[in-house]
């Protein structure tokens, strides 16, 4: 308790000295319009690229909607903006609702995320549930017990963390737990591959470097030329992995020197 009294009144102060990502010069990018799905491509597990199925991603009430109530078992699957990025500021905010999908794992009850730095959708295999990238994951608090957000995970990369190569599959951030449907907001500074730090509410929770293909995966081996295993950029996809979630905005803000983003 007294962590998450020191977290709020951390943000608190962050909000009156002004935060970066509230600048008034700053030139943020809405990826997505709030209307419909333009820009956005889904791909789900043991479907074509393109295929919605069950019209899993939809927009309700101004928001980009994880549905399941079409389903009778589960399937992976992510919706992918249209172009790759490098270097850049990523914005949203996200809430679960409802229950879980038929069939999903117990460890994906509200679990998602976004994936960042992707392999090209058009590169995945039809069967592939998951994209070789960096997953900042998403956690809903159970109703009891500490469950940390903006996590990190690592479908077929790897990344140094506190100094070394770090081969776990998912790493924990400080962050606090957030029960219930509220909605949680969280910011990712992605310096190409050099260095990514993930913030909730405002406050870094997670910080790493280097990330890189995992050249014993299957899937990122195809995606390594050369034998450079390095990511400097990719693709940026908002996961369905079960759970209904909804993301209210998903903003983007270049970095300097990084290319251009049409609009």
């Amino acid at each position: 308790m007294r962590a998450f009294l020191r977290f709020l009144l951390s943000s608190a102060i962050a909000a009156l000295l002004g935060s970066p990502a509230t600048r008034a010069d700053e030139q943020w990018i809405p990826l997505f319009n709030g209307r419909d799905l333009e820009g956005w491509t889904p791909k789900i597990a043991g479907h074509e690229l393109g295929v919605n199925a069950l019209d899993t991603f939809r927009v309700e009430n101004g928001a980009i909607c994880v549905r399941y109530d079409r389903y009778t078992q589960n399937m992976f699957g992510h919706l992918f903006y249209r172009q790759p990025f490098t270097r850049y500021r990523l914005r949203s905010e996200y809430r679960f609702v409802d229950e879980q999908c038929p069939g999903g794992p117990g460890w994906a009850k509200r679990n998602s995320g976004v994936m960042i730095h992707c392999q090209p959708p058009e590169t995945m295999r039809k069967g592939q549930s998951f994209p070789v990238s960096i997953e900042v994951q998403f956690l809903g608090g159970l109703g009891e017990g500490d469950r940390s957000t903006a996590n990190l995970c690592t479908p077929g990369t790897l990344v140094e963390y506190n100094g070394q190569l770090d081969r776990r599959h998912c790493i924990n951030s400080s962050s606090p737990t957030f029960h219930g449907d509220q909605w949680v907001a969280v910011e990712i500074e992605v310096d190409g591959g050099r260095k990514i730090v993930h913030k909730v509410n405002g406050q870094p929770v997670m910080e790493y470097a280097n990330a890189q293909y995992d050249p014993d995966d299957r899937d990122a081996k195809a995606l390594i030329r050369e034998g450079n295993t390095r990511i400097e950029g990719g693709y940026i996809a908002l996961q369905a992995e079960s759970h209904p979630i909804e993301f209210r905005r998903v903003d983007l803000l270049p970095l300097p020197d990084a290319p251009a983003v049409p609009r």
